[in-house]
């Protein structure tokens, strides 16, 4: 399968270009589909004589895609390196596009698009390089790693390690192409995301005492949560090469209440830690749940049944990889960076901890920045893409033979 035709009024030197609008032609929100990305995909490497292997979700509506470029002796297995990214973007339900958000749209020095910056531009950018990395030769392998429902918990690509890892795929290193305006990045934060459930005694709203009400104590524990937060800000502890330095502690979703004249039964909340490593989420965790069991006595005086329940939702690990380690300083050689000033450090959370997690070495490097990333009018600056080219074509020089 031929590439994509060009898209029109364009810098040609961009050759990812085309790539980049086909992509973002698939409109793969978290909650759709994939597969029709994915056989694009397919096909058009299919057609430069790559194989590629899936793995399905339960469902089958979705698939994580691996292809590996052979090394120039026939080597697929051991000591290459994986160009990592995901394929689902997040919803534009309720947004104020200006454009189509499925559609790239090339406005002076920006380019618009749902996924341009989070994080279709890199898979892209990696694709239009198969046919220069196959004619030089590779010394090493290369595999691409698509994934689906990262969004949603980086979930796709734990089948996908796990399959890799099954077929006996022991990669050198790994590259997230996640947007972090071309820096090398090291690190970042874990975060473990809880719902805290409160259970209240329904009574009428002009019996106030003989009522728990539910939404009241769940804004108590959330005011409590906040403090903890504002603990973290003043006093640390900090790692000043964090975006942001401290951890935090966010609450982002409170729910529950049947009707005014109604004291409520259950008020739920959903919230989350986000921590480097000089904080450890379990004592921030036992810190809130010691708060919300003070609040029970009082609770179970007017009736025994109330209290709380706490339940860990999801769990990214953080990851950090050595700066002198020999994928960050191919990264760092790349992206034509002194590691002594570099070096990042970013508080949102990629695959690139669970690649890390199964031994693999991983950096985090992409176009773009995560500020334009999951915004109405999603944008990256073609400076950014054509900075992702280069680094590419970099990487090349030193994987292929010729």
């Amino acid at each position: 399968m031929n590439a994509p035709a060009p898209l029109a009024a364009v810098t040609p030197s961009l050759a990812a270009l085309p790539f980049i609008e086909k992509w973002v032609s698939f409109a793969s929100v978290s909650r759709d589909s994939n597969l029709p990305l994915l056989d694009w995909t397919e096909a058009y490497l299919n057609g430069l004589g790559i194989s590629c292997s899936r793995t399905y979700d339960d469902s089958g509506k979705k698939a994580n895609l691996w292809a590996t470029l052979p090394a120039h002796d026939g080597q697929t297995k051991t000591g290459g390196i994986v160009l990592s990214g995901h394929t689902d973007v997040v919803p534009v339900d309720g947004q104020p596009w200006d454009t189509d958000p499925f559609q790239v749209s090339i406005q002076g020095d920006k380019m618009f698009g749902r996924g341009v910056t989070d994080m279709k531009s890199f898979g892209a950018t990696a694709l239009m390089m198969v046919p220069e990395l196959l004619k030089r030769q590779l010394k090493r392998p290369v595999h691409l790693a698509f994934s689906y429902d990262e969004e949603v918990g980086c979930i796709g690509v734990r089948r996908l390690i796990a399959d890799i890892q099954a077929q006996g795929f022991k990669p050198a290193g790994c590259i997230v192409g996640e947007p972090t305006g071309m820096q090398v990045v090291i690190a970042h934060k874990g975060k473990h995301a809880y719902k805290t459930t409160v259970h209240g005694f329904e009574a009428h709203s002009s019996l106030t005492p003989q009522g728990v009400n539910a939404v009241e104590i769940a804004c108590e524990f959330v005011a409590h949560l906040k403090s903890l937060h504002r603990e973290l800000v003043a006093h640390g502890p900090f790692d000043p090469i964090y975006d942001v330095p401290h951890t935090t502690v966010h609450t982002g979703v409170i729910a529950g209440g049947t009707a005014l004249n109604i004291i409520p039964r259950q008020c739920e909340v959903t919230w989350e830690i986000r921590h480097h490593h000089l904080n450890t989420p379990e004592a921030l965790f036992a810190n809130a749940k010691a708060f919300a069991d003070s609040l029970v006595p009082a609770m179970q005086a007017v009736s025994p049944g109330t209290g709380f329940t706490h339940e860990l939702k999801s769990v990214l690990p953080g990851f950090a990889t050595a700066a002198d380690s020999e994928i960050a300083q191919l990264c760092f050689d790349c992206a034509q960076l002194d590691p002594a000033n570099g070096v990042g450090k970013v508080s949102f959370g990629t695959e690139a901890a669970l690649f890390a997690q199964a031994g693999v070495p991983t950096i985090v490097c992409g176009p773009g920045h995560i500020a334009q990333a999951h915004q109405p009018n999603e944008w990256v600056t073609l400076e950014q893409l054509a900075w992702c080219e280069r680094f590419m074509r970099r990487l090349a020089d030193r994987l292929c033979v010729n």
